[in-house]
């Protein structure tokens, strides 16, 4: 939905959503961004925060912990309001990425939010709550945030079967997941999978989560860092525009429809194996697809709510945009009548 530039500022002046959400972590608007590796950097998170919601940046794109530490000075030479930091905990990458160094680093540069993701975070949990650091683990079932709820994290993030990357093994979209998650947990619970506008924001609150974490809807926005080509093919896509690939591995990826899509599908269905796909799904094909506005040729990560997008707002027309929507959207709601 467009939104002109007059009520854009009157939305400004008049709308903020406090919940839990924007207490525990300081910030004005229950939104955060996700992590894309390659994509979230120092500008574009910190354009998310100057909007008044959670920037994120992406530890595992950085090589060394001294890069991620220059990283997050140059954030904080972009913005004074918080952000958080992702790290991605795959097996096979364990060994390969300085993630003790990077941890180091998150405590010395007195990072506040910490988002976890992948494989067996207990250890880094323990590392980072012993050093003040609120942690949220991104989780794509009820049986893992109920674990990671025990590690200690301060709320978890529920992705749905609509994310885009990897939406687990389930298939449970997030009009189910988000309140099964609330019913079984303590802590405060971040819906994720299918959020891209105001109405979505409104509804996963009333599904009992303290706010939205958005990754396609922000990729989508004037200060990504992607080409302009790519913003306007994504825009452009609609929400019968994604498919699964590698779940043939266990490891399903909500992606973009390309023709490298489909040459994957097929490898898939004549059943080759994880070393013959890796090049054609790997993190370095769709970051220099999405950089050089080239989306054919590569499976992008991509989620269904596409179909939700269509246009190129800049990061603070759309957090201002959002937050009007879903009070609207629960004003509206309030003021139905109801039958005796």
């Amino acid at each position: 939905m467009a939104t002109d530039a007059h009520s854009i500022d009157e939305l400004e002046d008049q709308t903020m959503l406090s919940t839990p959400m924007t207490s525990l972590f300081g910030i004005e608007h229950p939104i955060m961004q996700s992590g894309f590796r390659y994509i979230s950097r120092a500008p574009f998170v910190a354009a998310v925060s100057n909007a008044g919601a959670l920037g994120t940046l992406s530890a595992h794109t950085q090589p060394t912990g001294s890069d991620l530490a220059e990283e997050i000075r140059q954030t904080r030479r972009l913005t004074a309001k918080p952000f958080a930091v992702n790290l991605t905990l795959l097996p096979e990458n364990i060994a390969s990425h300085p993630y003790d160094d990077y941890i180091d680093v998150i405590v010395g540069e007195g990072i506040a939010v910490v988002e976890t993701s992948g494989a067996k975070p207990a250890a880094f949990i323990h590392r980072l709550k012993k050093s003040g650091v609120k942690v949220i683990h991104k989780c794509t079932s009820v049986r893992h945030a109920l674990s990671a709820q025990k590690y200690g994290v301060d709320a978890v993030c529920v992705t749905g079967y609509e994310s885009a990357g990897h939406p687990g093994e389930d298939d449970v979209p997030s009009l189910v997941l988000v309140p099964r998650a609330v019913d079984e947990l303590t802590i405060p619970v971040i819906a994720s999978g299918g959020f891209a506008d105001g109405r979505g924001l409104a509804a996963a609150l009333t599904l009992g989560a303290v706010g939205v974490n958005m990754g396609t809807r922000f990729l989508v926005t004037e200060e990504s860092p992607i080409h302009a080509d790519s913003k306007t093919g994504l825009s452009q896509a609609s929400e019968r525009d994604t498919t699964l690939v590698a779940r043939s591995l266990g490891d399903s990826v909500r992606v973009l429809k390309t023709p490298v899509t489909a040459e994957v599908l097929a490898m898939e269905r004549a059943g080759a194996s994880k070393e013959a796909l890796a090049p054609l799904i790997s993190a370095e094909l769709w970051h220099r697809a999405l950089i050089s506005g080239r989306l054919a040729e590569a499976p992008i990560p991509s989620g269904i709510a596409l179909g939700l997008i269509n246009d190129v707002p800049s990061c603070a027309e759309l957090v201002r945009r959002l937050v009007g929507e879903a009070e609207a959207t629960i004003a509206r709601l309030a003021g139905l009548s109801t039958r005796p």
